[in-house]
């Protein structure tokens, strides 16, 4: 029994101490490395030399990379050398299923693009299929360029959130309704009935698909209607989306036939007391309708290259981010930018409210960081769920890579994501803690067959743009 007891010991003393420290690690999923891990958190702390601990969806750990490693043990590991950890972009609007119409009318107004262009082509080609090969696209798109939620406002909503569980990634799905005949419906009636449909089959369902309500915009969608939908939110418990405040043209419209600018109508018929409410664009708020806009926490979500591309104007982000409003971006539909490239809209952002106040410091690198990241969770209603790299929220976040001639010398990590990365600096894609891309690799889609699907509809547009 002396000899087995000493033996014993022995082994114990010569086993290593790297080995022993491993077997007393706790198993996670994941574990992501970084020479900087940008966390968005209260504190907006930078690790140099990072990482971030996943198991089971969520984030169990952010820290040091000697500590991480010390106490986690992952089935999957992400190295770090030369990269930044940060959390997933967020993209307040969009209409993802559009990118089988981008570049098909450029260079014209809003409202000659809608009556003219689209709302004709998409009566003629937009279906389920049409939605569903659209999304496609658009998701393979946002993954390539770190994006890891969307918010789509669009027709036949069950081909969005199929599309959307497919290729892994988080979306608050939106159809939308609208005062004439539709894709995907009659009239606004029938087209909200479906929308009710569609949000009692997806409530619940998968925790990375949020179904919602959406109205197209004041113009189009009658107030009593409006007051409609939101009863329905309010009883459904889903967020509410509306292009908001977005041309000169609803702004007249609104003064013309209420006797108001549009936010201020909305806030007389309520429509901001369903709950959580989205407002894409949001381009000319008053000072007061600001404050009315902070106070309801409706997100507002900045399209600078859209509202650029089509002259809409430029909104008070800085005003409205002094005025407390929650303010998100967005890259609004492909057909209207004509990309979904998140790293372009935190650019230009930043260079659209300095020239338009004609101060370079009104809207630094951080502020346009943090609208991407954690201020677009806040903005669509998931500020406690997604955005900062922090314990308990879900593992959604993204490694981009250093190894790039453009991104050297580096002398601070912020100010190179926002006015020097872009897309293809992206390498890794992480989804409530799933792999979604790796070494720039997409590995939920079927990009070959995606994008025959894609050319095989665009075959038939251009035919169709041609007749005319």
């Amino acid at each position: 029994m002396l000899a087995l007891g000493l033996s014993t010991a022995c082994a114990a003393q010569s086993t290593p101490a790297p080995e022993r420290e491993a077997a007393r690690a706790t198993p996670v999923d994941l574990v992501v490395f970084g020479d900087y891990v940008v966390t968005q958190d209260d504190a907006q702390l930078v690790i140099h030399d990072g990482a971030v601990a996943v198991d089971k969806g969520g984030i169990v750990a952010v820290g040091p990379a000697r500590e991480i490693r010390a106490k986690y043990r992952a089935a999957t590991t992400l190295d770090g050398g030369d990269r930044v950890v940060l959390p997933g972009l967020v993209n307040g609007h969009t209409h993802a299923a559009m990118s089988l119409f981008r570049g098909v009318a450029d260079d014209i107004e809003l409202m000659e693009w809608l009556t003219k262009y689209m709302f004709p082509l998409e009566v003629r080609f937009t279906d389920a299929e049409f939605v569903r090969i659209g999304t496609e696209l658009a998701c393979w798109e946002m993954i390539r360029g770190g994006t890891t939620t969307f918010l789509d406002m669009y027709y036949f909503p069950e081909s969005v959130a199929k599309a959307v569980e497919g290729c892994g990634l988080r979306a608050l799905v939106a159809p939308t309704v609208i005062d004439q005949k539709s894709p995907d419906a009659t009239d606004a009636a029938d087209s909200l009935r479906k929308a009710e449909e569609f949000v009692r089959r997806w409530k619940g369902r998968n925790n990375r698909i949020i179904p919602m309500l959406s109205a197209h915009a004041l113009y189009t969608v009658k107030p009593d209607r409006l007051r409609q939908i939101v009863g329905r939110a309010r009883e459904l418990g889903v967020p509410m989306g509306i292009h908001l405040a977005e041309s000169k043209f609803e702004v007249e419209h609104s003064q013309k036939n209420f006797g108001a600018t549009p936010v201020t109508v909305l806030e007389s018929i309520g429509f901001f007391s369903g709950g959580t409410t989205i407002g894409a664009h949001v381009i000319y708020p008053t000072p007061a309708e600001m404050e009315i806009l902070a106070k309801r926490r409706v997100g507002a979500i900045h399209n600078p290259t859209s509202n650029m591309k089509i002259s809409s104007g430029i909104a008070p982000v800085t005003a409205m981010l002094k005025a407390g409003v929650r303010v998100g971006l967005g890259t609004d539909g492909p057909a209207t930018n004509n990309d979904l490239d998140m790293w372009e809209e935190m650019r230009l952002a930043a260079f659209l409210a300095k020239v338009a106040t004609m101060d370079p410091e009104v809207l630094p690198a951080p502020t346009a960081l943090h609208m991407a990241t954690r201020g677009g969770a806040e903005a669509i209603g998931l500020g406690e769920e997604i955005g900062a790299l922090m314990v308990g929220r879900r593992a959604d976040l993204i490694q981009v890579s250093l190894d790039d001639p453009q991104l050297k010398p580096l002398y601070d990590v912020i100010s190179h994501l926002v006015y020097v990365a872009d897309a293809s600096h992206v390498v890794n894609v992480v989804v409530d803690g799933k792999l979604v891309m790796r070494d720039r690799k997409v590995l939920t889609l079927d990009t070959a067959r995606v994008s025959a699907e894609a050319e095989a509809i665009a075959a038939k547009i251009r035919a169709a743009v041609k007749e005319n």
